[in-house]
Protein backbone atom coordinates (compact mmCIF):
# COMPACT_ATOMS: atom_id res chain seq x y z
CA UNK A 1 0.00 0.00 0.00
CA UNK A 2 2.89 2.32 0.79
CA UNK A 3 4.41 1.59 -2.61
CA UNK A 4 1.13 2.35 -4.34
CA UNK A 5 0.72 5.61 -2.41
CA UNK A 6 4.05 6.82 -3.88
CA UNK A 7 3.67 5.22 -7.31
CA UNK A 8 3.16 8.50 -9.17
CA UNK A 9 5.56 10.32 -6.86
CA UNK A 10 8.51 8.27 -8.10
CA UNK A 11 7.35 8.68 -11.68
CA UNK A 12 7.29 12.47 -11.38
CA UNK A 13 10.74 12.45 -9.74
CA UNK A 14 12.04 10.45 -12.68
CA UNK A 15 10.69 13.19 -14.94
CA UNK A 16 12.96 15.65 -13.15
CA UNK A 17 10.38 17.44 -10.96
CA UNK A 18 11.17 18.64 -7.45
CA UNK A 19 10.08 16.60 -4.44
CA UNK A 20 7.38 19.11 -3.45
CA UNK A 21 5.94 19.22 -6.98
CA UNK A 22 6.08 15.45 -7.20
CA UNK A 23 4.18 15.07 -3.91
CA UNK A 24 1.41 17.47 -4.99
CA UNK A 25 1.08 15.90 -8.43
CA UNK A 26 1.08 12.44 -6.83
CA UNK A 27 -1.78 13.50 -4.52
CA UNK A 28 -3.78 14.98 -7.43
CA UNK A 29 -3.31 11.86 -9.54
CA UNK A 30 -4.43 9.57 -6.69
CA UNK A 31 -7.43 11.83 -6.02
CA UNK A 32 -8.45 11.66 -9.66
CA UNK A 33 -8.26 7.86 -9.57
CA UNK A 34 -10.27 7.82 -6.34
CA UNK A 35 -12.96 10.13 -7.75
CA UNK A 36 -13.30 8.16 -10.98
CA UNK A 37 -13.53 4.90 -9.01
CA UNK A 38 -16.12 6.35 -6.63
CA UNK A 39 -18.27 7.71 -9.49
CA UNK A 40 -18.15 4.45 -11.45
CA UNK A 41 -18.90 2.28 -8.40
CA UNK A 42 -21.72 4.61 -7.34
CA UNK A 43 -23.34 4.52 -10.79
CA UNK A 44 -23.05 0.74 -11.11
CA UNK A 45 -24.37 -0.08 -7.64
CA UNK A 46 -27.14 2.51 -7.84
CA UNK A 47 -28.35 1.20 -11.18
CA UNK A 48 -28.16 -2.39 -9.95
CA UNK A 49 -30.10 -1.69 -6.74
CA UNK A 50 -32.74 0.42 -8.51
CA UNK A 51 -33.35 -2.31 -11.10
CA UNK A 52 -33.41 -4.97 -8.40
CA UNK A 53 -35.92 -3.18 -6.17
CA UNK A 54 -38.06 -2.07 -9.13
CA UNK A 55 -38.40 -5.66 -10.33
CA UNK A 56 -39.14 -6.86 -6.80
CA UNK A 57 -41.80 -4.15 -6.43
CA UNK A 58 -43.49 -5.29 -9.64
CA UNK A 59 -43.53 -8.97 -8.64
CA UNK A 60 -44.46 -8.80 -4.96
CA UNK A 61 -48.01 -8.30 -3.71
CA UNK A 62 -47.07 -5.97 -0.87
CA UNK A 63 -46.80 -2.24 -1.59
CA UNK A 64 -44.04 -1.63 0.93
CA UNK A 65 -41.28 -2.10 -1.67
CA UNK A 66 -43.07 0.43 -3.90
CA UNK A 67 -42.72 3.03 -1.15
CA UNK A 68 -39.08 1.97 -0.63
CA UNK A 69 -38.34 2.80 -4.26
CA UNK A 70 -40.47 5.96 -4.17
CA UNK A 71 -38.58 7.32 -1.14
CA UNK A 72 -35.16 6.59 -2.78
CA UNK A 73 -33.95 4.03 -0.24
CA UNK A 74 -31.94 2.05 -2.86
CA UNK A 75 -30.39 5.25 -4.21
CA UNK A 76 -29.22 6.28 -0.73
CA UNK A 77 -27.96 2.80 0.14
CA UNK A 78 -25.95 2.76 -3.10
CA UNK A 79 -23.81 5.63 -1.77
CA UNK A 80 -22.45 3.46 1.07
CA UNK A 81 -19.99 1.47 -1.07
CA UNK A 82 -18.36 4.57 -2.67
CA UNK A 83 -18.08 6.11 0.79
CA UNK A 84 -16.26 3.05 2.11
CA UNK A 85 -13.87 3.26 -0.85
CA UNK A 86 -13.25 6.93 -0.08
CA UNK A 87 -12.54 6.14 3.59
CA UNK A 88 -9.98 3.51 2.57
CA UNK A 89 -8.44 5.50 -0.27
CA UNK A 90 -8.17 8.94 1.41
CA UNK A 91 -5.19 8.04 3.68
CA UNK A 92 -3.35 6.76 0.59
CA UNK A 93 -4.03 9.90 -1.46
CA UNK A 94 -2.96 12.25 1.36
CA UNK A 95 -0.07 10.13 2.66
CA UNK A 96 2.37 13.02 2.47
CA UNK A 97 -0.05 15.65 3.83
CA UNK A 98 -1.06 14.75 7.38
CA UNK A 99 -2.98 17.98 7.97
CA UNK A 100 -5.14 17.54 4.87
CA UNK A 101 -5.53 13.82 5.58
CA UNK A 102 -6.92 14.61 9.06
CA UNK A 103 -9.42 17.15 7.66
CA UNK A 104 -10.58 14.86 4.84
CA UNK A 105 -10.94 11.85 7.15
CA UNK A 106 -13.05 13.87 9.58
CA UNK A 107 -15.11 15.22 6.70
CA UNK A 108 -15.72 11.70 5.37
CA UNK A 109 -16.70 10.46 8.84
CA UNK A 110 -19.16 13.33 9.22
CA UNK A 111 -20.51 12.58 5.74
CA UNK A 112 -20.88 8.89 6.66
CA UNK A 113 -22.92 9.91 9.71
CA UNK A 114 -25.13 12.14 7.60
CA UNK A 115 -25.51 9.40 4.97
CA UNK A 116 -26.56 6.94 7.67
CA UNK A 117 -29.14 9.43 8.90
CA UNK A 118 -30.38 9.94 5.34
CA UNK A 119 -30.73 6.17 4.74
CA UNK A 120 -32.65 5.74 8.00
CA UNK A 121 -34.81 8.76 7.18
CA UNK A 122 -35.76 7.47 3.73
CA UNK A 123 -36.53 4.00 5.13
CA UNK A 124 -38.64 5.42 7.99
CA UNK A 125 -40.51 7.68 5.56
CA UNK A 126 -41.24 4.68 3.32
CA UNK A 127 -42.46 2.73 6.34
CA UNK A 128 -44.65 5.68 7.42
CA UNK A 129 -46.25 6.01 3.98
CA UNK A 130 -46.91 2.27 3.89
CA UNK A 131 -48.46 2.15 7.38
CA UNK A 132 -50.69 5.13 6.55
CA UNK A 133 -52.34 3.01 3.85
CA UNK A 134 -53.42 0.36 6.38
CA UNK A 135 -57.07 0.70 7.39
CA UNK A 136 -56.45 -0.57 10.92
CA UNK A 137 -53.75 2.08 11.47
CA UNK A 138 -55.45 5.13 9.93
CA UNK A 139 -56.62 6.29 13.35
CA UNK A 140 -53.08 6.16 14.79
CA UNK A 141 -50.70 9.16 14.76
CA UNK A 142 -48.05 7.40 12.65
CA UNK A 143 -46.59 10.76 11.59
CA UNK A 144 -45.95 11.67 15.24
CA UNK A 145 -44.12 8.41 15.94
CA UNK A 146 -41.91 8.72 12.87
CA UNK A 147 -41.11 12.34 13.67
CA UNK A 148 -40.02 11.38 17.19
CA UNK A 149 -37.84 8.57 15.81
CA UNK A 150 -36.25 10.90 13.27
CA UNK A 151 -35.63 13.55 15.93
CA UNK A 152 -33.78 10.94 18.03
CA UNK A 153 -31.77 9.78 14.99
CA UNK A 154 -30.87 13.34 13.97
CA UNK A 155 -29.93 14.23 17.55
CA UNK A 156 -27.60 11.24 17.91
CA UNK A 157 -26.17 11.83 14.43
CA UNK A 158 -25.45 15.53 14.96
CA UNK A 159 -23.94 14.89 18.38
CA UNK A 160 -21.74 12.19 16.83
CA UNK A 161 -20.69 14.61 14.09
CA UNK A 162 -19.76 17.27 16.67
CA UNK A 163 -17.79 14.66 18.60
CA UNK A 164 -15.88 13.70 15.42
CA UNK A 165 -15.14 17.33 14.51
CA UNK A 166 -13.98 18.31 17.99
CA UNK A 167 -12.07 15.06 18.54
CA UNK A 168 -13.82 14.43 21.85
CA UNK A 169 -14.94 10.82 22.49
CA UNK A 170 -18.69 10.44 22.03
CA UNK A 171 -19.49 9.32 25.59
CA UNK A 172 -17.37 12.08 27.09
CA UNK A 173 -19.10 14.54 24.79
CA UNK A 174 -22.50 13.26 25.98
CA UNK A 175 -21.43 13.59 29.61
CA UNK A 176 -20.44 17.20 29.03
CA UNK A 177 -23.69 17.78 27.21
CA UNK A 178 -25.66 16.49 30.21
CA UNK A 179 -24.81 19.68 32.05
CA UNK A 180 -26.75 21.57 29.41
CA UNK A 181 -29.78 19.28 29.60
CA UNK A 182 -31.97 22.04 31.07
CA UNK A 183 -31.27 24.23 28.03
CA UNK A 184 -32.01 21.29 25.70
CA UNK A 185 -35.31 20.61 27.46
CA UNK A 186 -36.23 24.26 27.07
CA UNK A 187 -35.39 24.21 23.36
CA UNK A 188 -37.35 21.00 22.72
CA UNK A 189 -40.20 21.87 25.09
CA UNK A 190 -42.88 21.98 22.40
CA UNK A 191 -41.57 18.79 20.79
CA UNK A 192 -41.63 16.89 24.09
CA UNK A 193 -45.11 18.19 24.96
CA UNK A 194 -46.32 17.31 21.47
CA UNK A 195 -44.93 13.79 21.74
CA UNK A 196 -46.58 13.19 25.11
CA UNK A 197 -49.84 14.64 23.79
CA UNK A 198 -49.67 12.42 20.70
CA UNK A 199 -49.30 9.34 22.89
CA UNK A 200 -52.23 10.35 25.10
CA UNK A 201 -54.42 11.21 22.09
CA UNK A 202 -53.61 7.83 20.55
CA UNK A 203 -53.98 5.73 23.70
CA UNK A 204 -57.25 7.42 24.74
CA UNK A 205 -58.53 7.47 21.14
CA UNK A 206 -59.49 11.14 21.50
CA UNK A 207 -59.02 12.13 17.85
CA UNK A 208 -58.52 10.22 14.62
CA UNK A 209 -57.74 11.40 11.13
CA UNK A 210 -61.08 12.02 9.45
CA UNK A 211 -62.92 13.01 12.65
CA UNK A 212 -65.10 16.11 12.61
CA UNK A 213 -64.07 18.29 15.56
CA UNK A 214 -65.13 21.72 16.79
CA UNK A 215 -62.46 23.69 18.68
CA UNK A 216 -63.85 27.16 19.36
CA UNK A 217 -60.68 28.45 20.99
CA UNK A 218 -58.76 28.04 17.72
CA UNK A 219 -61.69 28.69 15.39
CA UNK A 220 -61.61 25.14 14.06
CA UNK A 221 -64.74 23.43 12.81
CA UNK A 222 -64.12 20.67 10.28
CA UNK A 223 -62.35 17.40 9.53
CA UNK A 224 -58.97 16.37 10.95
CA UNK A 225 -56.68 15.78 7.96
CA UNK A 226 -53.34 15.28 9.70
CA UNK A 227 -52.01 14.56 13.19
CA UNK A 228 -48.32 15.36 13.65
CA UNK A 229 -45.95 15.53 16.57
CA UNK A 230 -46.46 19.26 17.15
CA UNK A 231 -49.68 20.12 15.32
CA UNK A 232 -53.09 18.84 14.27
CA UNK A 233 -54.41 20.16 10.95
CA UNK A 234 -58.15 20.70 10.59
CA UNK A 235 -59.78 21.48 7.25
CA UNK A 236 -62.72 23.70 8.06
CA UNK A 237 -65.95 23.50 6.09
CA UNK A 238 -65.00 26.69 4.23
CA UNK A 239 -61.87 24.80 3.05
CA UNK A 240 -59.50 26.87 5.19
CA UNK A 241 -56.89 25.03 7.26
CA UNK A 242 -56.59 25.57 11.02
CA UNK A 243 -53.44 24.39 12.79
CA UNK A 244 -53.86 23.39 16.43
CA UNK A 245 -51.00 22.49 18.84
CA UNK A 246 -51.25 18.78 19.62
CA UNK A 247 -50.96 19.34 23.37
CA UNK A 248 -54.04 21.63 23.19
CA UNK A 249 -56.15 18.52 22.59
CA UNK A 250 -55.42 17.35 26.13
CA UNK A 251 -55.19 20.73 27.84
CA UNK A 252 -58.32 22.40 26.41
CA UNK A 253 -61.90 21.37 25.73
CA UNK A 254 -63.08 20.54 22.22
CA UNK A 255 -65.99 18.67 20.64
CA UNK A 256 -65.54 15.49 18.62
CA UNK A 257 -68.56 14.58 16.48
CA UNK A 258 -67.45 10.98 15.91
CA UNK A 259 -70.01 9.66 18.39
CA UNK A 260 -72.80 11.26 16.40
CA UNK A 261 -71.44 9.93 13.11
CA UNK A 262 -71.20 6.42 14.53
CA UNK A 263 -74.71 6.55 16.00
CA UNK A 264 -78.02 5.91 14.26
CA UNK A 265 -79.06 9.55 14.07
CA UNK A 266 -78.07 13.18 14.39
CA UNK A 267 -79.66 15.20 17.14
CA UNK A 268 -82.18 17.96 16.50
CA UNK A 269 -82.45 20.26 19.51
CA UNK A 270 -84.13 23.56 18.75
CA UNK A 271 -87.02 25.54 20.21
CA UNK A 272 -89.90 27.74 19.08
CA UNK A 273 -90.33 30.64 21.54
CA UNK A 274 -93.99 31.39 22.23
CA UNK A 275 -95.06 34.84 23.32
CA UNK A 276 -96.43 34.56 26.88
CA UNK A 277 -99.32 36.99 26.40
CA UNK A 278 -100.79 34.72 23.70
CA UNK A 279 -101.14 31.71 26.04
CA UNK A 280 -104.60 30.91 27.38
CA UNK A 281 -107.34 28.34 28.01
CA UNK A 282 -109.24 26.80 25.13
CA UNK A 283 -113.00 27.26 24.85
CA UNK A 284 -115.32 24.47 23.73
CA UNK A 285 -115.72 26.18 20.37
CA UNK A 286 -111.95 26.40 19.86
CA UNK A 287 -111.50 22.75 20.86
CA UNK A 288 -114.09 21.69 18.27
CA UNK A 289 -112.29 23.74 15.69
CA UNK A 290 -108.91 22.16 16.54
CA UNK A 291 -110.41 18.66 16.27
CA UNK A 292 -110.27 19.17 12.52
CA UNK A 293 -106.46 18.85 12.75
CA UNK A 294 -105.91 15.15 12.05
CA UNK A 295 -102.72 14.80 14.06
CA UNK A 296 -104.47 15.70 17.34
CA UNK A 297 -108.15 14.92 16.65
CA UNK A 298 -108.12 11.63 18.61
CA UNK A 299 -106.10 13.22 21.42
CA UNK A 300 -108.56 16.12 21.76
CA UNK A 301 -111.53 13.80 21.64
CA UNK A 302 -110.27 11.60 24.46
CA UNK A 303 -108.77 14.39 26.47
CA UNK A 304 -111.89 16.57 26.26
CA UNK A 305 -114.05 13.65 27.40
CA UNK A 306 -111.80 12.96 30.42
CA UNK A 307 -111.78 16.62 31.43
CA UNK A 308 -115.55 16.99 30.98
CA UNK A 309 -116.21 13.85 33.05
CA UNK A 310 -113.93 15.11 35.82
CA UNK A 311 -115.53 18.57 35.91
CA UNK A 312 -119.07 17.10 35.86
CA UNK A 313 -118.27 14.58 38.58
CA UNK A 314 -116.83 17.30 40.81
CA UNK A 315 -119.60 19.81 39.93
CA UNK A 316 -117.12 22.41 38.71
CA UNK A 317 -118.59 25.81 37.82
CA UNK A 318 -117.47 26.33 34.22
CA UNK A 319 -118.80 29.85 33.90
CA UNK A 320 -115.16 30.76 34.24
CA UNK A 321 -112.63 28.73 32.23
CA UNK A 322 -110.10 28.89 35.04
CA UNK A 323 -112.26 26.62 37.21
CA UNK A 324 -111.57 22.88 37.14
CA UNK A 325 -109.48 21.16 34.56
CA UNK A 326 -108.93 22.76 31.15
CA UNK A 327 -106.94 22.48 27.96
CA UNK A 328 -104.53 25.29 27.09
CA UNK A 329 -103.54 26.34 23.61
CA UNK A 330 -99.82 25.90 24.36
CA UNK A 331 -100.38 22.41 25.78
CA UNK A 332 -102.37 21.31 22.73
CA UNK A 333 -99.78 22.89 20.44
CA UNK A 334 -97.03 20.97 22.24
CA UNK A 335 -98.96 17.73 21.69
CA UNK A 336 -99.46 18.66 18.03
CA UNK A 337 -95.71 19.20 17.55
CA UNK A 338 -94.94 15.92 19.32
CA UNK A 339 -97.38 13.99 17.08
CA UNK A 340 -95.92 15.65 14.00
CA UNK A 341 -92.36 14.67 14.97
CA UNK A 342 -93.37 11.10 15.82
CA UNK A 343 -94.91 10.72 12.36
CA UNK A 344 -92.15 12.45 10.41
CA UNK A 345 -90.49 10.05 7.94
CA UNK A 346 -86.98 11.52 8.45
CA UNK A 347 -86.94 11.03 12.23
CA UNK A 348 -85.40 7.90 13.76
CA UNK A 349 -88.21 6.31 15.77
CA UNK A 350 -85.79 4.06 17.71
CA UNK A 351 -84.10 7.02 19.37
CA UNK A 352 -85.46 9.56 21.83
CA UNK A 353 -88.32 11.76 20.62
CA UNK A 354 -89.52 14.49 22.93
CA UNK A 355 -91.27 17.85 22.74
CA UNK A 356 -90.85 19.73 25.99
CA UNK A 357 -91.62 23.08 27.51
CA UNK A 358 -88.56 24.84 28.91
CA UNK A 359 -88.45 27.38 31.70
CA UNK A 360 -89.95 30.79 30.84
CA UNK A 361 -87.49 33.44 29.71
CA UNK A 362 -87.64 37.18 29.17
CA UNK A 363 -88.47 36.43 25.54
CA UNK A 364 -91.23 33.89 26.15
CA UNK A 365 -91.78 30.18 26.71
CA UNK A 366 -89.63 27.85 24.56
CA UNK A 367 -91.23 24.70 23.11
CA UNK A 368 -88.23 22.55 22.32
CA UNK A 369 -88.03 19.65 19.88
CA UNK A 370 -85.60 16.92 20.87
CA UNK A 371 -85.23 14.14 18.29
CA UNK A 372 -82.74 12.48 15.92
CA UNK A 373 -82.76 12.59 12.14
CA UNK A 374 -82.00 9.39 10.26
CA UNK A 375 -79.77 11.18 7.76
CA UNK A 376 -76.60 12.45 9.42
CA UNK A 377 -75.14 14.26 6.40
CA UNK A 378 -74.90 17.95 7.19
CA UNK A 379 -76.75 19.30 4.15
CA UNK A 380 -79.61 16.80 4.47
CA UNK A 381 -79.75 17.28 8.24
CA UNK A 382 -80.18 21.03 7.85
CA UNK A 383 -82.89 20.48 5.24
CA UNK A 384 -84.80 18.09 7.54
CA UNK A 385 -84.58 20.48 10.49
CA UNK A 386 -85.66 23.45 8.38
CA UNK A 387 -88.59 21.44 6.99
CA UNK A 388 -89.76 20.56 10.51
CA UNK A 389 -89.58 24.10 11.83
CA UNK A 390 -91.16 25.58 8.73
CA UNK A 391 -94.18 23.44 9.50
CA UNK A 392 -94.41 23.88 13.28
CA UNK A 393 -93.88 27.67 13.11
CA UNK A 394 -96.51 28.03 10.40
CA UNK A 395 -98.93 26.06 12.62
CA UNK A 396 -98.62 28.44 15.59
CA UNK A 397 -101.46 30.86 14.59
CA UNK A 398 -103.97 27.97 14.39
CA UNK A 399 -103.71 27.69 18.18
CA UNK A 400 -104.15 31.43 18.77
CA UNK A 401 -100.49 31.63 19.77
CA UNK A 402 -97.77 34.03 18.68
CA UNK A 403 -94.07 33.48 18.06
CA UNK A 404 -91.84 35.92 19.93
CA UNK A 405 -90.22 38.61 17.81
CA UNK A 406 -87.88 41.28 19.10
CA UNK A 407 -89.36 44.47 17.65
CA UNK A 408 -86.70 47.00 16.72
CA UNK A 409 -86.88 50.63 17.85
CA UNK A 410 -87.29 51.75 14.24
CA UNK A 411 -90.25 49.44 13.71
CA UNK A 412 -91.88 50.38 17.03
CA UNK A 413 -91.56 54.09 16.28
CA UNK A 414 -93.51 53.58 13.05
Amino acid sequence: MNEFSHFFYQYFLDLGLTEISAKYLNMIALLLIMLVTIIVVDLVIRKFLLNLFTKLAEKTKTHFDDYVVKNKVPRNVAHIAPLLIALEFAPIAFVDFDYLKNIVEKGLLVFSILLTIWVIRSFVTALRDYLNTKDNLKDKPINSYTQVLLIVVWSIGLLSAFAVITGIPFFKFMTTLGAASAVILLIFRDTIMGFVASLQVSINDMVQTGDWITFEKFGADGDVIEINLATVKVQNFDKTITTIPTYALISDSFKNWRGMENSDGRRIKRAVIIKQSSIGYLSEEKIEELKKIELISDYLENRSKDIKDYNTKNKINKDLLINGRNLTNIGVYRKFVESYIENHSAINKDMMIMTRQLAPTSQGIPIEIYAFSKDKRWQNYEYIMADIFDYVIAAVPYFDLEVFELVSEFKSSE
